[in-house]
């Protein structure tokens, strides 16, 4: 006996030119509002951590001002003072002892993650054009962004007025 396959109607359907094209125009305004806000994103990023940065570089300096007796760490010392033991005199040494008992503050100087001079960690003592991350005062303790005042953040704001 032979089976007699029934026949089926293949209903085919398709998207049609007007479904696919509003589909192209709905993705084309996703995109339009996503990347702008998306590439924002990072340089934001990057403003946070100089933010960051610069909170951590203060609150050393404030220590280790604090734990000196109120003298700040010296311009032509300060990444030893920072990342190494030092005695009450402020003098740096590699290893912990009884006499080198104050610090470390930092692991390392912190490099600038914006504008022209990104990548740099060095310090300069005054504003300027030079290849260095931070500009530190020595007689005030500030510290800032080594960059020039065209240099701004996505607000607006210059970056060496943080």
């Amino acid at each position: 006996m032979q089976a007699i396959a029934p026949t089926i109607k293949a209903n085919r359907r398709a998207f049609s030119l007007i479904e696919l094209v509003i589909v192209v125009v709905i993705i084309g305004i996703i995109g339009a509002i996503a990347i702008p806000r998306m590439s924002r994103g990072a340089a934001g990023a990057a403003d946070s951590s100089l933010v960051a940065d610069l909170a951590v570089l203060r609150s050393a300096i404030d220590l280790y001002k604090a734990e000196h007796g109120g003298t700040l760490p010296a311009f032509a010392t300060f990444e030893a003072q920072m990342t190494t033991y030092t005695n009450d005199a402020g003098t740096a040494n590699a290893t912990k002892s009884s006499t080198y008992y104050l610090g470390p503050y930092l692991r390392e100087l912190p490099k600038l993650k914006v504008g022209s001079n990104k990548g740099q960690s060095a310090l300069v003592a005054t504003q300027g054009g030079t290849t260095a991350g931070w500009v530190y005062d020595e007689t005030t303790g500030a510290i800032s962004a080594n960059l020039p005042g065209t240099e701004v953040d996505v607000r607006g704001v210059q970056y060496n007025n943080y």
